[in-house]
């Protein structure tokens, strides 16, 4: 696997990892697409599906006077995302064996791995969590003295005088919650439904890769916050595609960076 530049890096306490050329992120968008694809049907009704929740999720927090948690709501989503998108991985899992992709059968294949699914979900629901709780204190810390309500949030959050420090924080602390879940989710999940191993063993793998990949995996990073992106500016609608997207598009950069 010379294309590759297969070296291999070992740690005590994790599977090994690939280092990869930079540019092979297009590559797992391309095998992702395929398997996208390949099993269309539940591919895009998994991103339906999401989107639909998404949709009652913003109705709900505008219906109840919390316009304001709109945005961190949001981003947090891409904090809970790689859980989110684990039937997706499996269907992958089961293309590449050439076995058939059912709903039953990803049911059956997440029930099996139940315990360790859900320990990687509280400790991603943490971090969510956790940046639902900075944005509040830093929308009060700015804002509560302008009054903001539905029809003037968005000028006062991005015209006020104040706009400008609220962004850069929130960005600045945003930005290194995001890192830190994605280090710990690059890869993890997907190794937790395809190998017998612990949540803090699948957790170093994905670590070690990331460290070990800078740049492809910085590439990959951008992809997928501007995957998401898209998919939330369109009204939740660009979810449909791009989360099974990049679901499937994960599971083939777990499969190049861990060596089997």
């Amino acid at each position: 696997m010379t294309d590759l530049n297969a070296t291999l890096l070992s740690t005590l306490s994790s599977p090994a990892v690939r280092r990869i050329a930079p540019d092979r992120p297009w590559l797992w968008l391309e095998l992702g697409f395929r398997d996208m694809s390949a099993a269309w049907s539940v591919s895009l009704g998994y991103g339906a599906v999401v989107a639909g929740v998404s949709w009652l999720l913003a109705l709900g927090l505008t219906g109840s006077g919390l316009f304001h948690l709109l945005l961190p709501m949001c981003a947090g989503f891409m904090l809970v995302a790689p859980l989110a998108a684990v039937g997706l991985y499996e269907s992958s899992r089961r293309l590449g064996r050439g076995e058939p992709v059912s709903l039953g059968a990803i049911v059956h294949a997440m029930r099996a791995k139940a315990i360790p699914l859900a320990y990687m979900g509280v400790v991603l629901l943490l971090f969510m969590l956790f940046w639902i709780r900075i944005a509040t204190l830093l929308y009060a810390l700015f804002f509560s003295d302008l009054n903001p309500n539905f029809d003037n949030l968005v000028g006062i959050v991005f015209n006020s005088s104040v706009s400008l420090p609220f962004l850069i924080t929130g960005t600045v602390l945003g930005g290194v919650l995001a890192s830190i879940v994605f280090a710990i989710s690059a890869i993890s999940i997907p190794m937790l439904m395809d190998r017998d191993v612990s949540v803090t063993t699948a957790i170093v793998a994905s670590v070690t890769a990331v460290q070990a990949n800078p740049k492809p995996m910085a590439l990959w990073a951008f992809l997928i916050a501007f995957s998401a992106a898209v998919g939330m500016m369109t009204l939740f609608l660009g979810l449909i595609v791009a989360l099974p997207l990049i679901g499937h598009a994960t599971w083939h950069a777990y499969r190049d960076l861990v060596a089997d």
